[in-house]
Parts: structure tokens; sequence; C-alpha cells
């Protein structure tokens, strides 16, 4: 049996290593264009770069037990070039060497200041209360177990002070799985500029997050207008924030570089929380609740918004349903179509969704021209990834 998991992983290393090295990504892209328009788009030289001016960046690395990662972070994050970085470590309780780690990074410099957890908080909390001690004009959340790339804030910032409606800008996150970091990339770069309400509806149509987390960047005094994370969510809280942000701002992104460097492991949070298909699911749907009570529910269209989101979440369940099918897990499709009928009932009454549903009840058949189609799906799939590496979203 041909192990297409194995294809596509070795398929996306191919796409994230030639990410800026040829054409022809962008000619795989063109294939599924989306339908968000960036409002305006600037080539390098464009922004204003003022040498006299040095922003403050404020970078919060929540750490729990990853203190053999610790001191790579934090030295990306002061050797940063043309902005004055504070840094702020927060101990989350950390059984290993972090919290000694930490308080010899803070003893080094004035830059880097640590904040030791009496009890383990998680990380959304962690960050939270970094985030009170962030005084920085623009803030950053690293991960421990990630880097910055050389260079990444300035470009951040110079495209921030083109304008001042941007609220949010991010890059592409070269994810690694060796020991030793890769060298960044750096091409030509440019940036792009989409109207914050467009972004979140293009994540209200397909339902899932574009940003990694360690390649964003957030204007603090949005954060303030906006809130903390959201302590409700376990593992989704950055989308959560960006799509808070972009109700209220505009929405940047540097291209042609490496903003960050995103490591892959075993241990990593992102690993190990959220990787059932159906928690993800549920976290994401949460998401958008979240948001449209809070800033998103203050925008004209929240209601079709919030209705678009919920239809893409119900018809990514049934897909896994059809899959489970497939595999003769009658259990867990009906578990993925229970949660498509609570998130949107409408999505399931016609069509496709409909056809999974009466196959789930033994009234129908698997169709020799869905296993087609969902070929074809999963080819699209690999063509939008090359679109999100090439374009952001």
């Amino acid at each position: 049996m041909t192990d297409y998991a194995a294809i596509s992983h070795r398929l996306h290393k191919v796409v994230d290593e030639n990410a800026f090295s040829t054409c022809s990504l962008a000619a795989i892209a063109a294939l599924r264009p989306s339908p968000l328009r960036p409002a305006q788009e600037v080539a390098r030289g464009g922004t204003p770069r003022n040498p006299k001016r040095r922003a403050t960046v404020s970078v919060v690395i929540p750490c729990y037990n990853y203190g053999r990662y610790l001191r790579g972070a934090v030295e990306s994050a002061l050797s940063q070039e043309r902005v004055d970085v504070q840094v702020v470590i927060v101990n989350d309780r950390s059984s290993d060497d972090t919290a000694e780690v930490a308080d010899r990074l803070a003893a080094s410099g004035p830059r880097v200041e640590v904040i030791h957890n009496q009890e383990n908080l998680g990380h959304v909390r962690a960050f939270n209360r970094g985030l009170e001690h962030a005084d920085g004009e623009f803030l950053v959340r690293l991960d421990a177990d990630d880097l910055l790339t050389p260079g990444c804030l300035a470009r951040a910032v110079e495209l921030f002070d083109w304008s001042p409606s941007i609220g949010l800008v991010y890059g592409h996150p070269y994810h690694f799985e060796t020991t030793d970091p890769p060298t960044p990339r750096i091409n030509d770069v440019s940036w792009t500029i989409w109207s914050g309400r467009e972004w979140l509806a293009e994540r209200c149509r397909v339902g899932v997050n574009c940003i990694t987390t360690p390649e964003a960047m957030l204007r603090t005094s949005v954060v303030q207008e906006v809130g903390p994370l959201d302590t409700r969510l376990q593992f989704a809280q950055d989308m959560e924030m960006w799509c808070r942000v972009a109700a209220v701002s505009d929405v940047g992104r540097v291209n042609g570089a490496d903003q960050a460097l995103h490591r892959d492991h075993p241990d990593s949070m992102s690993a190990k929380e959220g990787s059932p298909a159906i928690v993800d699911l549920r976290e994401r749907r949460q998401v958008f609740a979240s948001v449209f009570e809070s800033t998103g529910g203050a925008l004209p269209n929240a209601i079709a918004l919030h209705n678009l989101a919920r239809g893409a979440l119900a018809r990514e369940a049934i897909g896994y349903a059809e899959r489970a099918l497939d595999a003769g897990e009658s259990a867990v499709a009906s578990r993925f179509i229970e949660f498509a009928e609570e998130t949107h009932p409408f999505a399931l009454e016609s069509g496709w969704s409909a056809a999974v549903v009466r196959r789930s009840l033994g009234l129908a058949k698997p169709s020799p021209v869905r296993k087609i189609r969902r070929r074809l799906a999963g080819l699209a799939r690999e063509i939008d990834y090359a679109r999100w590496v090439v374009y952001g979203i």
C-alpha cells in the first residue's frame, strides 16, 4: 500500500526547501489562487527607512522544560539589528535547568527579564503573564525551542512603519527537524498588505490557521486594544489572536525571507497537543466562537463570517468521516459527523456531505467517482500548501 502521508511529508519538505529559489512554486500556487487580494504590494526599497529609528520590540518567551533550547532562542532575539529588544522569559515552573539558564541569561545584561512562576500555569497563561511585563512598541511571542532569523524584526518593523493601520505582520517560518538549525534564507524581500477584514474572511472561508507563531509580530497598542490570549483555548490561541487583531487592523507579510526557524521534534507542544483531528476541529470551532464574541462581533458581516467558518469546519469534518468510512472505522466517522451536525447542520443537507451521512447509516455505498474526487482533493491540498509557502495564505 502506498504511504500517502509519507509522500506528502516528503513533498512538503521539498516545497519548503525551495520556497525562495524557484518560480515553479508560484506557477503551482497559481493553479488554486486565493480570492484574497492584496490591498497594497511594496517592493524592496519601497518602505521608508529611517536610520535613526530604533523601534523597541518585546520578545516574550514562555518556557517549560526547554532549558536546553532557551539560550539559542534568547540569543536569536538579542542579536537582532536596527531594533532595541527586550526579552521576557517566563519560566513556567520547569523541572529541568530552565531556571538556572534563564537566571544566567538575565545576569548577562539588562535586556533580559525573568519571571519564575510559582505554579505551572500552562503556556497560554504563562505568555499572558509575560505580556504584562512587555513594554516594547511591538511584540513577538517566541517559543523557547524556536529561533528568530537575523534581521527579521527590522524587516517587520519596516512594514509597520509604512502604514499605521497594520496591526500584524508575519512571514515564512522555516520548519526544521535537524539538531543544528539550518541557515535562514533571504531572497528579494518585498511586502504585502491586506485589509484585515478581508484577511479574516479568508481565514473563515478555509477554517485553518496560516501562521505558526514565531514568524509573527504584533503592534503592542493593538494587543492592548483586543486583549491577551484567550485562556479557554489550549493550542489554537495564536490563531484566535491573529483573527481578533485582523478584525480591527490590517495585516502584512514579509515576502522572500525566512522570518523564523520553527523546530519540529517529538517533544514540541504542537506535536503533543491538538494532534487528533476531532480535538483540533473542536478547538478551531472555539477559536471562531471567541473571535465573533469579541472584536469580530462588531463587524457588519459578523454573522455571515461566523457561518462561513462553521461551514468550512463542518465540511472538513465530513472529509475526515469519509476517510474513516473508507478505513472501516464507522465509530470514528460517526464522531466527525456528529461534530459537523453540531457545528453547521445545513452543510449536511445536500450534495457530497449528505451522501457521506447516508453512507454512514448504511443507506448508500461508496461511489467510485468519489474516490477520484478524493484524490483530486488531496492534490488540491498540496497545491494549497505551495500557495501558502509562496504567499502566506
